[in-house]
């Protein structure tokens, strides 16, 4: 029974993230500021922290989160009759700068809060131990979202502060596998290959600088529940970063190689653009989440294998 109350309690929290990719599938787009796409990412973790627990869940806190998977799924519909429209209309008043950050924004904020309770009804606190990466990937999102639609393109300093190094090293790397030749100035790249020359100004969203911070804040939550020594912990935070960053430096290479080598058109490139980054980052940082679990299974049970004690978490 606490196998399939735990199944119906996922299908409860996903059904809203369903819902709404059957209803309205055009809006999974991978971009990051442009679609619901991370919703699925988010409802991976839930499912991967959740499948095998054996704990409880009591059919009155089941009951008690259909009304609100059912209130975002009016959200949702609501969405389609008007709720889009005022959204946009409010922008103005709170000197909203781009209008698809905010407008997704909400989303994120709506799906994060939801998830949270609903995960809260089932489990208490724990929650916090027992499934924070999903939340917390929708809670950072809806904080990117909000920096963007607030603070675009290079007016948050500190954000933007390490794009010139990315920048820089990326032209070199155009220029050391002589692709065409590069040139940078600050955060613009001036490029020109086989289609001609194309000038690209890098913004922090573009660079990755999000992705970095979405991976700190889920990092940090599934490293604090996991019975790991400390040292370790941090390696595998440290290598994380490096490889989120190695990442950005492959998604500004891919759009200076496109730019490059295949068009320089401002709308084919734009297409791409608006897919390459969380279609690097995303699955990136789930590979990197399950390699990290499959060596600690293997550690712990050659440690009780061995019939060492296990050391608690710290």
């Amino acid at each position: 029974m606490q196998n399939k109350n735990l199944m119906i309690g996922i299908v409860i929290i996903a059904s809203p993230i369903l819902f709404a990719l059957i209803a309205f599938p055009d809006s999974f787009s991978l971009s990051w500021n442009q679609g619901r796409g991370g919703f699925l990412f988010a409802l991976v973790f839930i499912i991967a922290e959740l499948i095998g627990l054996k704990i409880i869940i009591s059919k009155k806190r089941l009951i008690a989160v259909i009304p609100l998977s059912a209130m975002v799924i009016v959200y949702l519909i609501a969405l389609e009759n008007g709720l889009r429209d005022y959204l946009l209309t409010s922008s103005e008043q709170f000197n909203v700068q781009l209008i698809h950050s905010w407008i997704w924004m909400w989303d994120f904020i709506v799906m994060g809060i939801f998830i949270t309770v609903a995960l809260s009804i089932f489990f208490g606190k724990r929650w916090i131990r027992i499934a924070p990466a999903g939340p917390i990937f929708l809670a950072g999102s809806a904080i990117i979202l909000s920096l963007d639609a607030f603070f675009p393109y290079d007016s948050l300093g500190p954000l933007q502060y390490v794009v010139p190094y990315l920048v820089q090293t990326n032209v070199w790397l155009v220029n050391v596998l002589d692709l065409g030749t590069a040139t940078a100035r600050d955060n613009i790249m001036f490029l020109k290959g086989d289609f001609g020359p194309m000038v690209l100004q890098v913004f922090w969203p573009s660079a990755g600088v999000h992705s970095v911070i979405i991976y700190s804040l889920v990092m940090g939550a599934f490293l604090l529940k996991m019975n790991i020594p400390r040292n370790r912990k941090i390696v595998y935070f440290g290598l994380g970063i490096a490889g989120t960053i190695g990442v950005n430096m492959i998604r500004i290479f891919s759009l200076s190689w496109y730019a490059l080598k295949v068009t320089t058109d401002a709308k084919q490139w734009e297409e791409f653009h608006s897919v390459a980054g969380e279609i690097m980052f995303l699955p990136w940082l789930f590979v990197f989440l399950l390699i990290v679990i499959l060596i600690e299974t293997r550690r712990l049970k050659k440690l009780e294998s061995e019939g060492k004690s296990i050391p608690k978490n710290n």
